[in-house]
């Protein structure tokens, strides 16, 4: 049933259950003329005019429930249409009530045996019209025929053009709640992906807050920390100088000097820029001026070195392993007590790598690591794909090396 038939049932509902019975009546009191006119008793016709009054009153009227049952309606219409039968051979007027068993075909039969129905009640209404048609000649069977086929052909046309209506009507119901429940889908996913598109903003806002302040940390710990270190222990060989003026003055210039680098270095990490050492040279020799001055700085002897094919390596991974050096470096000057350290920059076939080694105290790498430096060394190489591997022993000194891998258009 479509969406649009109760609405339609509702309207025609005082046609099917009420009209009946007035057309019945109407034709039973013209029943009682007539038949008094020709002189013969109208007891069997108004006999099987309350029969059908009782019949469409129990089967149909009074139990609505049963309407919608294919198997009693059938039964109701078929039984009906003889009782309309009977009474059309009796007197032809009757034929004027096939208007009724039109409206019980098209309500109560389904497909396609409402297309029988239809069939059965234009026979009845032709038979009705053809009365007075002599049916005993071919010619009479003919007219007889032909009116047959005038009722019957345009009502079973009429009826299948209202079930292929009925039929176009359920497909664009169905389409439409098709749609409709798409829509509301559709409308459940955008208003999730809002809810997604709003959390990735916010957990896209909070990632960059979180890499924005490791990047500052590392930067201040790779720049300011390390330069103050410098400083102060620059002022405390001065202080311990005493009187040695001299002694004292080369390392109040070495921490000025130190204080100057750390400033202009302070200064670029704010803005986001590379390390001075890479601003107008090569990772091998910035890598050697910085050994030079660190060496200088604290009077430890350091040598640094390149091999390999040098090819040019992404900035990134330039600016990672001048940070690691100079990390390694701050703390082979702060824990070590090394008298000699050795930097060596390699281009491998599919990485480069840099090795950081001195022959000072040592330490035992398993243990808890107090200070922020070497995590900030691998969180620069590892986030470039790289590894970090440290080797030391207690009275051996230490060796660190930063290895990242080289992208294949470089290596090409």
């Amino acid at each position: 049933m479509s969406a649009s038939q109760p609405d339609l049932e509702r309207r025609w509902y005082p046609v099917v259950t009420i009209g009946p019975y007035l057309l019945l009546a109407v034709l039973a009191a013209f029943t009682v003329v007539m038949k008094r006119a020709q002189g013969a008793s109208p007891a069997g016709d108004l006999a099987l005019c309350g029969l059908a009054a009782a019949w469409m009153l129990w089967m149909f009227t009074l139990h609505p429930a049963w309407r919608d049952r294919p198997a009693v309606m059938a039964t109701f219409f078929t039984v009906l249409i003889g009782i309309i039968a009977v009474l059309v051979v009796r007197a032809p007027w009757f034929g004027c009530f096939t208007p009724a068993a039109y409206l019980y075909a098209f309500r109560v039969l389904h497909w396609p045996w409402r297309l029988a129905g239809v069939a059965a009640v234009a026979v009845v209404a032709g038979t009705a019209q053809a009365a007075a048609v002599d049916k005993t000649t071919a010619a009479g069977l003919l007219g007889y025929g032909g009116i047959l086929a005038v009722n019957a052909l345009p009502m079973c046309g009429f009826a299948w053009f209202v079930w292929r209506s009925t039929q176009w009507n359920d497909q664009r119901d169905r389409a439409l709640a098709e749609v409709r429940e798409a829509n509301r889908r559709l409308e459940v996913s955008l208003a999730e992906n809002a809810a997604l598109h709003q959390r990735l903003l916010s957990q896209a806002r909070e990632a960059g807050v979180l890499d924005e302040r490791q990047r500052m940390a590392r930067e201040i710990h790779d720049t300011l920390a390390q330069g103050l270190t410098g400083i102060i222990t620059q002022l405390q060989a001065a202080e311990q100088a005493g009187p040695h003026r001299a002694e004292g003055r080369r390392h109040l210039d070495a921490a000025t000097k130190l204080a100057r680098e750390s400033l202009v270095e302070a200064r670029r990490s704010v803005h986001a820029l590379r390390p001075e050492p890479l601003s107008q040279a090569g990772l091998g020799e910035a890598l050697a001026a910085v050994v030079r001055n660190w060496s200088a700085r604290h009077g430890i002897a350091a040598e640094a070195g390149t091999t390999g094919t040098v090819r040019p390596i992404p900035p990134a991974a330039e600016d990672a392993l001048l940070r690691a050096a100079q990390e390694a470096l701050a703390n082979v000057a702060r824990h070590a007590e090394a008298g000699r350290v050795g930097v060596t920059l390699s281009f491998l076939d599919s990485e480069v790598a840099l090795d950081v080694r001195d022959d000072g105290r040592g330490f035992d790498p398993a243990a808890p690591a107090a200070g922020f430096g070497l995590l900030a060394m691998r969180q620069r190489i590892e986030g470039l794909s790289g590894t970090v591997r440290i080797e030391s022993e207690l009275g051996a000194g230490t060796a660190i090396s930063a290895r990242v891998p080289l992208a294949k258009e470089v290596m090409a």
